[in-house]
């Protein structure tokens, strides 16, 4: 089992590394029957045509996915240890857990603890391909830390918290103690436009359209693609 948990994650590094590749059109399919492979998995994922309705990628595209998905992960599923294990191959420098967590969460949209291979492309789909709102809606998910439908400022100073941890040392000379909070009182300065509190998913997105800074800061997934 240990054996097979590594080899998924070596795996899923890979076939992240590979998106910008796949992207580009760097990546092409090879001649092996797809279709009649997905049948060998035991966690299998909607039909392509399903798939390719629900998400920015074309049947070919959707292939060559799951093929590196279903080769490098025989079970199907990704758990929160292998993606923190993953994470922390992206910033050797810091502690990637906690971010890692926040992230495995938002992929996990069905809350049962793995990722499958439809979370996996749908969520992916947006952040590579979707419009801007489609991104800062995904963005807002993730720092809405208990899914009601609200941003306060306990969840996103720690998903701030989480990626100064992450960053490490490239964060110095600037970081101190209270950076984090300064940067959360910031972003509530300019998106708790009624003063309540709390920040919407609309005053989410007119905030970040609004200021350019802020939005580069918010999408921070994509910096690691």
């Amino acid at each position: 089992m240990a054996g097979c948990t590594s080899r998924c994650r070596q795996g899923v590094l890979k076939l992240i590394q590979s998106l910008q590749r796949l992207i580009s059109g760097g990546l092409t399919k090879d001649k092996t029957d797809d279709e009649l492979e997905m049948t060998m998995v035991c966690h299998r994922p909607e039909g392509l045509d399903q798939l390719e309705a629900q998400t920015n990628f074309s049947k070919q595209e959707l292939q060559i996915l799951y093929r590196g998905f279903k080769n490098e992960c025989p079970s199907g599923v990704v758990n929160e240890e292998t993606f923190k294990h993953i994470y922390a191959q992206f910033f050797p420098h810091g502690d990637a857990s906690m971010y890692a967590h926040y992230l495995f969460n938002a992929f996990d949209t069905t809350n049962n603890g793995s990722i499958k291979f439809k979370d996996f492309v749908m969520g992916l789909s947006i952040l590579l391909r979707g419009t801007l709102r489609e991104k800062l809606e995904w963005t807002f998910h993730l720092y809405d830390i208990n899914r009601d439908g609200y941003i306060n400022r306990e969840e996103m100073t720690e998903i701030v918290r989480a990626i100064y941890d992450m960053m490490g040392k490239y964060t110095y000379p600037a970081l101190k103690g209270d950076v984090p909070q300064q940067h959360v009182d910031a972003f509530f300065q300019k998106m708790d436009k009624n003063k309540d509190g709390v920040v919407t998913l609309e005053e989410f997105i007119i905030a970040c359209q609004q200021d350019e800074n802020m939005m580069r800061s918010m999408q921070l997934f994509e910096n690691v693609m």
